[in-house]
């Protein structure tokens, strides 16, 4: 089963064919992701004079998890309803059941609209896409 976010409206289908390619065999699943790229920093709480950093966290081995995530559908329905409220997405909930899902590198024009600003990098990226 392909579980995929409408906010990620960019696509491409080289990524949705190299996900499918790569976990259609796979006995737990997978996701698109991109290897964390940028240095991370963690605020600091309560900070008095706005927003402060406390700590970098090193990216070693941290990967930004997209859509689609694939999964067998009877297992995702096992890890859903086990993981309840306490999940960010479905292979989260995998992960809950003590299971590893795959990570397919995919790139960064599978954008993820958040921000009003997105708005205009995804329109120029559907633009390309359509060429």
């Amino acid at each position: 089963m392909l579980v995929h976010d409408a906010a990620r409206p960019c696509l491409p289908d080289d990524m949705l064919g190299k996900l499918l390619d790569e976990v259609a065999d796979d006995p737990v699943g997978g996701l698109l992701a991109v290897p964390v790229a940028d240095t991370l920093k963690r605020a600091a709480a309560g900070s008095a004079s706005g927003t402060r950093s406390e700590a970098t966290v090193p990216r070693a081995g941290l990967w930004q998890a997209q859509t689609p995530q694939m999964f067998r559908h009877g297992k995702l329905v096992e890890a859903l309803r086990a993981a309840g409220n306490d999940m960010t997405d479905e292979a989260s909930a995998i992960e809950q059941l003590g299971l590893q899902p795959r990570l397919v590198e995919s790139d960064s024009r599978n954008l993820k609209v958040t921000y009003p600003q997105d708005l205009e990098l995804a329109s120029l990226i559907l633009v390309k896409l359509n060429e």
